[in-house]
């Protein structure tokens, strides 16, 4: 099917000013974001001018703030650095202590502390989550 000439300079002109719309719009978008982002962000440059300091940017996450704590479970080693939890886990029994310490901080699964202690995986992980929190208890309300 063949269309006339009027009609396809008629669909013609009529891309051409939907591209033209599109295109303005585009940039008043554009604009707006820029002027957006102006009115936000303040440069680098403007700060060192008003005071001078060094930009930099310390993380203390890593560092040791506490005396390390070692505990001993199943012939591992097991390093808390955190001196308040250290002392919640000491009061805990023993058995108590190692399951978690087993848990959270050597990665044994439920199934493997069941098998080291004789007990199945859905005691372990029952007593795992009640004594895990009592030692927060513990750690939270000793500070």
């Amino acid at each position: 099917m063949r269309y006339s000439e009027q009609f396809m300079e008629h669909i013609e002109y009529a891309f051409h000013a939907f591209c033209k719309i599109v295109l303005r719009h585009e940039a008043m978008n554009a604009w707006r974001d820029l002027k957006r982002k102006e009115e936000r962000e303040i440069s680098l440059d403007y700060l060192m001018s008003e005071r001078y300091f060094e930009p930099s940017a310390m993380d203390s996450y890593f560092e040791r703030q506490d005396k390390p704590t070692v505990f001993f479970v199943l012939g591992k080693e097991v390093i808390v650095d955190d001196e308040r939890l250290a002392t919640a886990l000491s009061r805990l029994p023993e058995l108590r202590r190692e399951v978690l310490l087993l848990y959270y901080f050597v990665g044994y699964r439920d199934e493997a502390i069941g098998r080291l202690y004789g007990r199945c995986r859905s005691t372990i992980n029952r007593r795992l989550k009640a004594k895990l929190v009592e030692a927060i208890l513990k750690f939270r309300f000793d500070r």
